[in-house]
């Protein structure tokens, strides 16, 4: 090979995303390559190493390449993979076992099903048997998923409005007013949708006595509570549920995300009462529930009780908080944030320090215009986060 030919010939980067854009959907157009990671940190294909503050937007909980993750991914692969939840399946019942020692009373049944999205579409289709009404309530800046199903309850108009109309009335109110979602909620609304802490509307949580007045309001007009705890949910915040936290029980509780460190899994967590309002054959999934996901998620409820997972979240968010304040730029205008759910609002756009942010090794994200969030796997070690925040700084005072 010539100099010419050497220096002229594509990266490995460029090579993969030129196969990938023969055939790629077009809603992205990715310019890095990411091959591997091992605990907070994912390395594209050029060998360049990345701290991850995003996780696949909080979906590595438990960091990449887990050794226990891998392994049981790896074992029931080889014992069995496919199983409708109509048939038993032993590793299903452990993993349900487990997730039900972190899930208080009165939850007590699951349906399992693949994503988030598909979580969220399942509580409102019980709420709206459970309750044989159908209109619903959510939060504005909220986000439930770009499905049609649940598009509706999804605020940001950018999502809803090319596919309108969408066929669910669905009331917007403001996110932590009591008074406005007093008013909106009625004997004839079916249920209110709330996360207790919002992650894409720019990690807001919400106020206690919000989440309070939410179970009491729905409970005096018969409407069911539902808590989307897809993003923050999964020892995220600090505690299984972020919800916990607020001591207020929801009839409905949704999980994705972390649940299975990467494997796509949801859970719908609900009450007795609700769980029964659903006519035999009312719901069901081919693949939720599969024991390759189960062993994941299983692996994952082991690795946060066994390593200390949740504690660890809430020092290690409170490091990052408070490394970032203490930075003292005049560029942020609020930390914010529980356990390592992060949001740092600037006083400007964030996309062009989120690309400065990549450029220097670290992964973020956006939670609206001007928040970027910070969502590590739960993993991550002091000395990396001490790292983010230098180079935040870095960042910052460019």
């Amino acid at each position: 090979m010539t100099d010419l030919e050497e220096r002229t010939r594509p990266t490995r980067t460029e090579a993969v995303l030129a196969r990938d854009a023969e055939h790629r959907s077009g809603l992205w157009d990715p310019d890095v390559v990411f091959v591997r990671g091992d605990g907070a940190v994912v390395v594209d294909a050029e060998g360049r190493e990345y701290l991850d503050c995003m996780a696949g937007i909080a979906v590595a909980s438990v960091g990449h390449g887990n050794a226990r993750l891998a392994r049981a991914i790896a074992d029931q692969a080889e014992r069995l993979i496919v199983c409708p939840q109509n048939l038993g399946n032993d590793t299903r019942t452990a993993f349900v076992e487990r997730l039900f020692r972190h899930v208080p009373p009165p939850l007590n049944r699951v349906f399992l099903c693949n994503s988030g999205s598909e979580a969220n579409e399942a509580a409102l289709k019980w709420a709206r048997v459970a309750t044989g009404r159908r209109r619903f309530v959510a939060a504005k800046r909220g986000f439930s998923g770009r499905t049609l199903g649940v598009l509706p309850m999804t605020w940001e108009p950018k999502y809803r409005e090319p596919f309108a109309p969408l066929g669910m009335e669905v009331t917007f109110v403001r996110y932590n007013d009591v008074d406005e979602l007093r008013a909106a909620v009625d004997e004839e609304t079916a249920a209110v949708l709330l996360e207790p802490v919002q992650g894409e509307g720019g990690i807001h949580a919400a106020d206690p006595e919000y989440l309070r007045a939410a179970r009491d309001i729905t409970e005096r007009t018969g409407a069911v509570l539902v808590f989307d705890e897809i993003q923050c949910g999964v020892g995220r915040t600090g505690t299984f549920l972020a919800s916990e936290a607020y001591g207020v029980s929801a009839d409905i509780v949704t999980l994705a995300k972390g649940l299975a460190g990467g494997v796509p899994i949801g859970a719908v967590l609900m009450t007795d009462a609700i769980a029964a309002s659903m006519p035999k054959g009312g719901h069901g999934t081919t693949f939720g529930g599969n024991p390759l996901a189960s062993a994941a998620a299983l692996a994952v409820l082991e690795e946060l009780d066994e390593r200390g997972l949740m504690e660890h979240a809430r020092a290690m968010g409170e490091r990052l908080m408070q490394g970032i304040r203490g930075i003292g730029s005049e560029r942020v205008r609020e930390v914010r944030g529980r356990g390592l759910m992060i949001g740092v609002e600037l006083k400007e756009k964030v996309a062009p320090v989120i690309a400065a942010l990549r450029d220097a090794g670290v992964l973020t994200i956006s939670g609206g215009a001007t928040v970027i969030r910070f969502l590590p796997p739960l993993v991550i070690t002091p000395a990396q986060v001490d790292e983010v925040v230098a180079r935040v700084a870095r960042v910052l005072a460019s």
